[in-house]
């Protein structure tokens, strides 16, 4: 058989690649939806109309900066204030975005721009082992995962506000349970990285020290800035050995 008889495999097309995204997101949106509930649940409970509370989940999509925002809104606190907390939550995406920056250069300036809005710690994994295996991130498969997962939070957020009145006491569900474990799963999933465990032992005393001392929502930055100063400290480890 000739080297032109060889069978070549096709390249995937825009509408598979965005489906095997969506498709990928499935896992995270079973373990988001108890929280994107209790989210609606919430902002009602604190004051927010329906409409208000998906509005909020549809421009800011954060879940754990509109949990934030949510319980500073009904206090006598100053907007900028609020605003600085709700940084401090998603800092972690300003780190996120530096890390994935250059796979996602390539694409257009509109893409980019919906890229980093859709941007979630899950997805931040993917992109993170999909690069690792030297895959291409392609946009569609990309957007497949992102706006599935971004769709389905404004929905799911919608649903717990329009019957969040029927639950007296939100918190007493248990049900955002779920979103702590998957996470734990994205954090066990790199241990194969150089430095995993330390990183992560100072990353967590960091942030469960700020949590004690500081208080919420300082913790998460503490605690990933405590890590990344960490890394840089390291020495960095090439072909299984250590540079000096």
């Amino acid at each position: 058989m000739t080297a032109d008889a060889i069978p070549q495999e096709d390249e995937p097309t825009a509408a598979t690649e965005f489906w095997a995204g969506a498709k990928l997101s499935f896992p995270v949106i079973v373990a988001a939806s108890p929280f994107a509930f209790l989210f609606g649940a919430m902002a009602v409970k604190n004051g927010l109309s329906v409409f208000e509370a998906t509005l909020m989940s549809f421009a800011i999509y954060g879940g754990a900066s509109q949990m934030v925002g949510i319980d500073l809104f009904g206090q006598h606190i100053e907007p900028w204030l609020i605003v600085l907390s709700i940084f401090a939550v998603n800092f972690r995406h300003v780190l996120y975005s530096a890390a994935i920056g250059r796979k996602l250069s390539v694409w257009p300036t509109i893409q980019q721009a919906l890229g980093y809005f859709v941007l979630t710690d899950p997805l931040y994994a993917e992109v993170e082992r999909k690069g690792e295996a030297g895959r291409h991130i392609a946009f569609p498969w990309y957007i497949g995962f992102g706006a599935t997962l971004y769709v389905s939070w404004v929905i799911q957020s919608g649903i717990g506000a329009y019957f969040g009145n029927l639950i007296p006491d939100p918190h007493a569900l248990g049900m955002d349970f779920l979103l702590p474990i998957y996470f734990f799963g994205i954090v066990l999933s790199f241990r194969a990285r150089p430095n995993w465990l330390p990183v992560v032992i100072v990353s967590g005393i960091a942030s469960l020290i700020a949590y004690k001392t500081v208080g919420s929502p300082w913790h998460v930055s503490i605690g990933a800035a405590a890590g990344v100063a960490l890394v840089a400290l390291l020495p960095v480890r090439q072909g299984g050995e250590f540079e000096r």
